[in-house]
């Protein structure tokens, strides 16, 4: 809403449908592109502690409509929608609360008989008979105190037609460009308006890709399977794309109802195929029966969702079990999640692993001087000569505190030998410092040795001009092999 509406703004209900077939482009060409694979970057914690907040957020939402308040409109903020239910308690409809419980019960007791239909289905069937029967004995509409549904609860007008609960229209194709912009008029298609729509379609794509891609590894975590995250950008973008046609806006992976689904018993794609089979169905034949349905039943089936959701035992567990890093991301991402939105909670998370991952790192990178007389391999080498070892990845993170002490060596020293055999990765920002260092010790007289660095790495510094220099600059296989080199330099043996 945070992305579209704004949009709807500017550019009318055409210029959404059009960024919504743009961004479903952008979708495809990620997909192929193979950029799905950026979701495995996303911490556990990260994705546990959203997961966790949208399950309170779905929750809390619903208990107006389990207790049958008369709220205020909601608005979107958590604290001030709670503070809005709470003041409204007082309006309890006991009717509601008798149809939600009994909805919930018959929910959680259903799949205690090992039959192949879904629980919520039940639930939802025979709420709707309660419902029905006591709004027709019990309740007094006139009151207040009749039990809500879909049809008590919306209505819609429509070419002048107008009607209560879904609207029993099906969609018809029609050309999004042709629909009005901003001013009521019908857009016209150039090339000024697509380049004032890229940065909305880019916004709406990437808000696509990542929610569907976080409901798929959900989804994976329900499932214990694995899904093909390309496959999902495509399938997303060409969604995108074809729904406009039919007025059909930006639409995402849900994982509200992608839990749902999972937790009914789907297994394949299938489910989905079926799922928007019912929904077109829905719309077509039955919005009439549908709209019997209860609010308090909805809501009922809502909370087992959210409760699903949670992963509430797993939540409890990184609690107890992780590193304090990890719980202090889990704790952030969950409070962000409920208090603010999933994709600040996602930004904010991801940033915070990545400096706690730096941090974790730069802790693996050292570097220590070597005691030559209590070495095998180098024992015999003269005091003028001076060896480190250097331990770890060397990057931003980290290469100020692994090199600074390169930078302090006694005036006394003629050579230096730099053992990197240990060193796994090498940046940009440590091929400056290293860069800078050698020079700072070439002007000082001082000769070096590096020794087993990988292949890879001494090309990476070959290219930013660290080239071995006869007298000054050798790199050597091995420790042995660089005490023969360092000894020929003593000795004058260029």
């Amino acid at each position: 809403m945070v992305i579209l509406f704004p949009i709807v703004q500017q550019y009318g209900i055409g210029g959404l449908l059009i960024a919504t077939m743009m961004a479903g482009a952008i979708l495809v060409i990620l997909g192929v592109s193979k950029m799905g694979r950026l979701i495995q970057f996303v911490p556990y914690p990260v994705i546990l502690g959203f997961t966790a907040g949208i399950a309170v957020v779905i929750a809390v939402l619903q208990i107006p409509d389990f207790l049958g308040l008369q709220t205020d409109k909601l608005g979107e903020h958590f604290v001030e929608n709670l503070m809005i239910i709470i003041r409204s308690l007082p309006t309890l409809n006991p009717l509601e609360l008798g149809i939600g419980l009994f909805a919930l019960i018959i929910m959680l007791l259903w799949p205690r008989l090992k039959t192949p239909i879904p629980a919520p289905l039940i639930g939802l069937v025979v709420g709707a008979l309660a419902a029905y029967l006591l709004n027709l004995f019990l309740s007094n509409p006139n009151t207040g105190n009749a039990i809500e549904t879909i049809t008590s609860r919306f209505t819609w007008e429509v070419d002048g037609r107008s009607g209560v609960g879904i609207p029993p229209i099906p969609p018809t194709l029609l050309k999004p460009w042709l629909l009005p912009g901003a001013d009521g008029q019908p857009l016209e298609i150039s090339f000024e308006l697509i380049r004032a729509l890229m940065g909305p379609a880019f916004a709406i794509a990437m808000l696509g890709a990542i929610e569907s891609l976080l409901c798929a590894v959900i989804g994976d975590g329900l499932t214990k399977t694995k899904h093909d995250p390309n496959a999902e950008l495509i399938g997303q973008g060409l969604g995108n794309i074809v729904a406009p046609i039919f007025g059909g806006i930006t639409a995402t992976a849900a994982i509200a109802r992608t839990a749902t689904n999972i937790r009914s018993g789907a297994r394949s794609p299938i489910a989905a195929i079926i799922h928007s089979g019912v929904v077109l169905l829905a719309v077509v034949a039955l919005a009439g029966l549908l709209a019997l349905v209860p609010m308090a039943a909805l809501a009922a089936l809502l909370f087992i969702v959210a409760w699903n959701m949670s992963e509430a035992k797993h939540f409890k567990k990184m609690l107890k079990t992780a590193p304090a890093g990890d719980v202090a991301i889990l704790i952030t991402c969950f409070l962000l999640t409920v208090l603010f939105d999933m994709m600040l909670a996602v930004a904010v998370g991801v940033g915070l692993a990545a400096a706690l991952f730096i941090r974790r790192m730069s802790l693996l990178t050292q570097t220590d001087y070597v005691d030559i007389d209590n070495h095998p391999i180098i024992r015999g080498l003269p005091k003028n000569i001076l060896v480190f070892d250097i331990n770890g990845p060397l990057f931003f993170g980290a290469v100020e505190k692994a090199l600074t002490s390169l930078q302090q060596v006694d005036k006394e020293i003629t050579t230096v030998i730099l053992d990197m055999h240990d060193v796994t990765s090498m940046d940009g920002t440590a091929i400056a410092m290293i860069q800078t260092i050698l020079s700072e010790m070439r002007e000082d007289g001082l000769k070096v040795i590096i020794v087993g660095l990988q292949a890879r790495m001494i090309v990476k510094l070959s290219r930013a001009g660290i080239e071995k220099t006869a007298g000054v600059l050798s790199y050597c296989r091995d420790l042995a092999h660089a005490k023969t080199v360092a000894m020929k330099w003593c000795n004058g043996d260029i």
